[in-house]
């Protein structure tokens, strides 16, 4: 609705929002999201979603504006917003008229209170977020050929606004998981890194970086000439490890995507066989080194395992893994199907039954072992887990890192928005690039 006032009337008002810059600027940013989603999403629920009888799109796109324009506090967009009443009447906030202020309603009494914002941030449906994401994905590849053929993961930290996670302040076991910090309740303790410090005597000692908080996984993309997006996100505590996270991101990826990736490329921490198991079914690799803590039986090329003394041992019978894995057990090669009579040093031999080997026989088990780390294609591949490291230092200068609101709902919902920001600036990139594109004359350079 476009109030009048003594100062502007509606025809003035009309005119004064067409050609704002600021108001020019957002209007084009909100238009490359999908808000039918939003319609959807409020056509299924009461009609009194929004909340205060403002719309659940004005809220949304005042979330957004805190995200961009780098506002850590709720104060600071509220401030924002009464500076600039035009944008207010622009994402739709139901104002409260009077014709004697200058763009005829009072802007402080329109506007929610920072409490009920944040309120809001904290019960927004974190699905609907995510189901606007996966709009943007489907907007890019439809701009962006072959978008998704090789998808990279990771995990990027964020510290919990609570006061262990301050070094200037005194205290006490300031890790101890049991002391829950009062300022969050639903982040937790975890690893941030692991170093080797070299000791005096020349040995060394492992030292670990704890931080209260959580992880914000990503599933990235990245194109030469369109540059990096995002696919999927899940936000966790941060006592979870880095491979929970592949699951949730991996499905969340080709629902938005429509398809399948051929290839998969993340670091040592996803070095589980069904990260491998996705690409091996669809024609594709997985581009993860192994992890140094785990332990490898050599193989054949053919996949089956040899013993100590390079025998290829033998296969018995195959079964269900409590893991969730088809495995298959492998003998020792002088004992079964017959023994050969050849003896052995191995204290196994020596106590009867043998080496026994339990394999797993699932595609992306045998890849994990089998794969050719060397190979061009594999380290083509991995180059491209870089996409995800570029992804997380534009959502640290978005203000991932270190969020200002204390509960984890909250979290994971400034994450979302801060990959629709990413992702959003990407399509505009990408329409603009394809712009310039159709524009070069035939024939010309």
């Amino acid at each position: 609705m476009i109030p009048s006032s003594a100062l502007f009337d509606q025809s003035t008002l009309t005119a004064l929002l067409e050609h704002d810059p600021l108001v020019a600027d957002y209007r084009a940013f909100f238009a490359e999201l999908d808000w039918s989603v939003v319609e959807r999403w409020q056509a299924q629920r009461s009609p009194c979603c929004g909340s205060h009888g403002h719309p659940l799109r004005a809220y949304l796109k005042a979330f957004l504006i805190r995200i961009r324009e780098g506002f850590c506090y709720t104060t600071q967009l509220r401030a924002f917003l009464l500076k600039h009443p035009l944008l207010v009447l622009e994402l739709g906030f139901q104002v409260v008229l009077d014709p004697t202020q200058p763009y005829g309603f009072d802007v402080e009494r329109s506007l929610p209170t920072r409490y009920w914002l944040g309120e809001k941030l904290r019960h927004l449906d974190h699905d609907l977020l995510t189901e606007l994401l996966g709009g943007t994905v489907g907007a890019l590849a439809a701009e962006i050929p072959g978008l998704g053929e090789t998808v990279a993961f990771d995990v990027k930290h964020i510290y919990a606004w609570v006061k262990p996670n301050n070094p200037r302040v005194s205290m006490v076991d300031r890790f101890c998981k049991e002391q829950q910090p009062r300022g969050d309740p639903d982040c937790r303790v975890g690893v941030k890194r692991s170093t080797n410090r070299e000791l005096p005597d020349g040995s060394t000692k492992e030292v670990k970086e704890y931080l209260w908080g959580y992880g914000s996984g990503v599933a990235a993309a990245t194109t030469a000439d369109y540059g990096d997006v995002v696919l999927a996100e899940f936000t966790q505590p941060f006592n979870e490890g880095d491979v929970t996270y592949f699951r949730p991101l991996y499905q969340q990826a080709v629902l938005a995507l429509g398809q399948y990736p051929t290839h998969l490329t993340a670091d040592a921490a996803f070095d589980a066989w069904y990260v491998y198991d996705q690409p091996a079914r669809h024609g594709g690799i997985a581009a993860v080194p192994l992890n140094a803590h785990s332990s490898h039986t050599s193989r054949d090329p053919d996949g089956r395992p040899l013993c100590p003394l390079g025998f290829r041992m033998h296969p018995t019978y195959a079964y269900a893994h409590s893991y969730g894995y088809r495995a298959h057990i492998y003998r020792c090669p002088l004992l079964h199907p017959q023994p050969t009579g050849q003896a052995c040093d191995h204290p196994q031999f020596a106590k009867g039954p043998g080496c026994v080997k339990h394999v797993n026989i699932e595609a992306g088990g045998l890849m994990r072992v089998l794969l050719d780390r060397t190979s061009p294609l594999y380290k083509a591949v991995y180059t491209q887990r870089t996409s995800c490291e570029r992804i997380n230092s534009q959502a640290k200068e978005l203000g991932i890192e270190r969020p200002r609101v204390r509960n984890g709902r909250s979290v994971a919902n400034l994450n979302t928005l801060i990959y629709l920001v990413i992702n959003v600036r990407a399509l505009q990139r990408a329409k603009s690039i394809n712009a310039g594109l159709l524009s070069i004359p035939h024939g010309g350079r």
